[in-house]
Parts: C-alpha cells; sequence; structure tokens
C-alpha cells in the first residue's frame, strides 16, 4: 500500500485528492500538511500535521499543490529528508525552479503545470504544429475562474514553451502577453499568451495557428478539477517506483 502525504490540504485539488484516494486501489492517505486546522472532517487514521519532517516520515509519497512559497519550504523540508515529490504548483519563480530542479538530484520529483492527460498530449501535438506550420503565426489564450492568482497560467506557458522548442526559439525572447496602442506589426517570431479571467472556469487553453486563408486552432477544456487530482494520483503511483530524476507527466503517461 502506498501512503500519500497531501501538501496544500485546504485548496481545491488539494480536497479532491484526499476525496479520491478514497477509492484508489493500492494507494491510502497517510498524512496532510496544513498551517492551522482543517475546515473538514478527515479519517482519524490520518496524521494532520503543521511539521513538514512529520509529513515526510509518515509519507511515501508527498502530493503539492499549494502556493510557491508554500512549495518552497516543502522542497527545502525534502532536501533535507528525500521523498518522492509530485509538484502541482503554478507560478513558480527561478529561485523556486531551481530548488525543484536541486531536489531531484536527490529524489524523484514530478513537476507538471497541469496533470490531465489530455493537455500532456496536447503540448506533444502543439510541438509537432508549430514545426510544420513554420510560416504560421502562433497565439495562446487561456481561461480560468476570477480566484486564479497567477497569470499567465503555468499551463499557457508550458504550451507556449513548446511552440517554441518547434521553431528553436527561446521563449523568453518572443513571448508577449499584453497588447496595448499602437506598437506596430505583428512580428513573425513572437508567441502571444493572453489570460482571461471570470465565473468559475476550471481551465480553457487555446492554442491557434493562423495564416493567410487558413488557420488550426487546438483546444483543451477541463470542465472538472478531478482531472487534475486523479492525474496527480496517477503520476504518484508511477513515480514511487523511480530513481532520482526531474520527470513531467508526458514522462508518466508514455508521451
Amino acid at each position: 500500500m502506498i501512503k500519500v502525504g497531501v501538501f496544500g490540504a485546504s485548496g481545491r485539488v488539494g480536497k479532491l485528492i484526499i476525496d479520491d484516494l478514497k477509492s484508489t486501489e493500492g494507494m491510502e492517505l497517510s498524512a496532510v500538511y496544513v498551517r492551522r486546522e482543517l475546515d473538514f472532517a478527515i479519517d482519524p487514521s490520518v496524521l494532520v500535521t503543521s511539521d513538514l519532517d512529520s509529513l515526510l516520515n509518515a509519507s511515501d509519497v508527498i502530493i503539492d499543490f499549494s502556493l510557491p512559497e508554500a512549495c518552497e519550504k516543502l522542497l527545502e523540508a525534502a532536501l533535507q529528508n528525500p521523498k518522492p515529490l509530485v509538484i502541482g504548483t503554478t507560478g513558480l519563480n527561478t529561485h523556486q525552479l531551481n530548488l525543484l530542479k536541486e531536489a531531484s538530484q536527490k529524489m524523484p520529483v514530478l513537476y507538471a503545470t497541469n496533470m490531465s492527460l489530455g493537455v500532456a498530449l496536447l503540448n506533444k501535438l502543439v510541438y509537432q504544429a508549430s514545426q510544420a506550420l513554420a510560416d504560421f503565426d502562433i497565439e495562446i489564450v487561456e481561461m480560468h475562474h476570477r480566484h486564479k492568482k497567477d497569470a499567465p497560467s503555468g499551463t499557457a506557458l508550458t504550451l507556449a514553451e513548446s511552440a517554441a522548442k518547434g521553431r528553436e526559439l527561446n521563449l523568453d525572447d518572443v513571448r508577449i502577453s499584453g497588447r496595448d496602442g499602437n506598437i506596430g506589426e505583428r512580428t513573425k517570431d513572437e508567441i502571444a499568451v493572453m489570460a482571461l479571467r471570470g465565473g468559475d472556469i476550471v481551465g480553457r487553453h487555446t492554442v491557434g495557428f493562423y495564416n493567410d486563408g487558413e488557420f488550426i486552432e487546438l483546444n483543451h477544456t477541463a470542465t472538472s478539477r478531478n482531472t487534475f487530482s486523479k492525474g496527480a494520483i496517477r503520476a504518484a503511483a508511477w513515480l514511487v517506483q523511480q530513481k532520482e530524476g526531474l520527470y513531467s507527466i508526458s514522462d508518466c503517461l508514455g508521451l
């Protein structure tokens, strides 16, 4: 039985992971990390702790859906007490990403800005389309609920990275995330990543390839956050069998 610790248990996805683990064969919830108190009932056999070492010691693998600052603390603790980590937190800064890479030298770490099978496949298709449609303009639009804090979404940036790699471009050199005023014509290589926020939209990403006389749009729409929680659980079951290293959701799914 794989013992799973959940970091970010009070969040939307964290709660779903806890619920989905109840019906997952071969896995069980062993511990949850909370800063204060849980605002929902949980099985009394599960460790509820605000101590990171206790969380790590009680778990075979940790699933993290928290905030960047919290994820940073988890990574720092894991560097001293290595444990397989599934990281689904988005909006990580350069220091936090470097910590993640450092941790992957001591333990298996799977980092994904989106845990869904559909998005993993979409990234592959975007790479292929970007490579094949070299003269097409690339525009990416993402839509999320009003409560999402980071923009553009981590998923949109990952899709943009796939598009840039397809053309052997450095995304930092060609990405724009806003247009306003008399800015001149669109440049050939630029990749636009635009963010919309409103209502309770779980997540929608559109990657468009536009040319004179024709265009292609690749879309992915998440209709339930269980897409992310079940994907993270699947990733955790796979990760505990891996050696140290940095993995993606595509590695887990064999794409």
